[in-house]
This record gives C-alpha cells, sequence and structure tokens, in this order.
C-alpha cells in the first residue's frame, strides 16, 4: 500500500466518508473544479475553516470558462422563466468572486 502523506509529511491514513444530495454532489463537485484543488484538500480547508485561495492555471481557467457557458444558459433559462434558485446565486456570486481575484492578479494589485 503506498502512503498518502500530506505536504506536512503527515501519513494520511484514515478515511472519512458522508452521504450528500444529488444537488449538494453537483454544488460540491463545481466548487472543487472552480478551486483547482483535490477534493480531498478542498473539503479538509472547508472543515477547517481555511480559505480556499484559487491559483490561476489553465484546469482553473477551463472550469471558469465551462461554468461561466452554464451560468450564461442558465440566465437565458431565467429570462424565459422568471425562476432562480438560491444554488444558481451562490455558484455565481462565487465565480463573480474569483474571476475579480484572478483580474486583481492580472493587474498586478492585490
Amino acid at each position: 500500500m503506498q502512503k498518502n502523506l500530506d505536504q506536512q509529511g503527515r501519513l494520511r491514513s484514515v478515511t472519512v466518508g458522508f452521504r450528500v444530495s444529488p444537488e449538494e454532489s453537483e454544488d460540491l463537485n463545481a466548487r472543487v473544479r472552480l478551486s483547482g484543488l483535490t477534493k480531498q484538500d478542498y473539503i479538509i480547508k472547508r472543515l477547517q475553516c481555511q480559505d480556499v485561495v484559487v491559483n490561476g492555471n489553465p484546469r482553473v481557467y477551463k472550469a471558469l470558462r465551462n461554468q461561466m457557458a452554464d451560468i450564461l444558459e442558465e440566465l437565458h433559462r431565467l429570462e424565459r422563466a422568471g425562476d432562480a434558485g438560491e444554488e444558481f446565486f451562490s455558484l455565481l456570486r462565487l465565480v463573480a468572486e474569483i474571476m475579480d481575484g484572478m483580474r486583481g492578479t492580472q493587474d498586478g494589485s492585490d
């Protein structure tokens, strides 16, 4: 069995599992994709109330691009139906925050 060490060299030998709804799973997976972290690292950071710092890379850019395409599609649907859920707006705020942070980094301002 290969040892799974974290960044501090600690052995990660304990497995933790929990159940989520399909909607919660979809939301979690979207947040993980947008963070650029592994799901394990993302969940550990959030459980420890640590900030998730998104570092721009091609994978994060692609996730943001795809998420923005999904958001645009959802906005068109909402325009037709006149309906929106809180989960959608929560994800929209997250994408806006990430893109805002990336813009600050690109401009040379922090």
